[in-house]
């Protein structure tokens, strides 16, 4: 009995670990399956992340044919690790970051967030050494708009991962873009008229976002 008591305990233990890294989403898998395919070139600029990243068309927004979208619709840190083989093999010019607010829904602490991300850029420098890497901050989210429940007093999670993220930029000597307080309200919350679920981008949105990216993009 005591055996199976340490066994259940272990188990436990790491199920937060699975939890991070498994996405079963039909979506997901399509969508990361035609990324193995598409190709990438040395004069790419790659956006990556999850449904923000994957809801715009910054190629269009940009006016930048080389612009290229690697985002999936709730993917985590830890998935864009273990999907980004095909874009480094490419050996891009640039590549946008933009992820972690699935993260902070699924419980994992700022630390946690930061430490995963950096174990990001430093794959990214490793195996593609001369691309550029921009790493982008988390965004607010708005659960006046519309309640998240895994969000719920998560709001605080956003702004200290975002404190850590930008130190992780300046450890890795990657350049940080502070999104974060273009997109926040005075009382900390996604604005409104940027969003119709309290998370996710309208347009005008998305205008913000590629006015702040243009001069890194350029």
């Amino acid at each position: 009995m005591k055996r199976c008591i340490i066994l259940l305990l272990a188990v436990l233990a790491i199920m937060p670990m699975w939890a991070q890294k498994a996405n079963n989403d039909p979506y997901y898998g399509r969508r990361a399956t035609l990324f193995e395919l598409l190709p990438v070139g040395k004069k790419d600029i790659i956006f990556i992340g999850n449904s923000l990243t994957d809801g715009c068309e910054f190629n269009e927004l940009l006016g930048n044919k080389n612009v290229k979208n690697r985002g999936i619709v709730g993917d985590i840190i830890q998935g864009i690790y273990e999907r980004i083989d095909p874009v480094l093999k490419g050996q891009p010019k640039k590549i946008f970051i933009q992820s972690g607010v699935n993260d902070v829904s699924h419980g994992v602490s700022a630390d946690s967030i930061a430490r995963v991300m950096e174990k990001l850029i430093v794959k990214i420098k490793k195996e593609s050494p001369r691309t550029k890497i921009y790493l982008q901050s988390m965004l607010p989210f708005n659960n006046e708009v519309r309640e998240w429940k895994l969000l719920k007093g998560r709001d605080q999670v956003v702004v200290d991962g975002n404190r850590l993220l930008e130190q992780v930029a300046r450890r890795q000597g990657v350049t940080w873009i502070n999104l974060y307080p273009l997109f926040v309200d005075e009382n900390g919350r996604l604005k409104a008229e940027y969003t119709n679920d309290g998370l996710h981008l309208m347009g005008p949105a998305y205008l913000v976002w590629r006015d702040a990216v243009a001069p890194y993009v350029k």
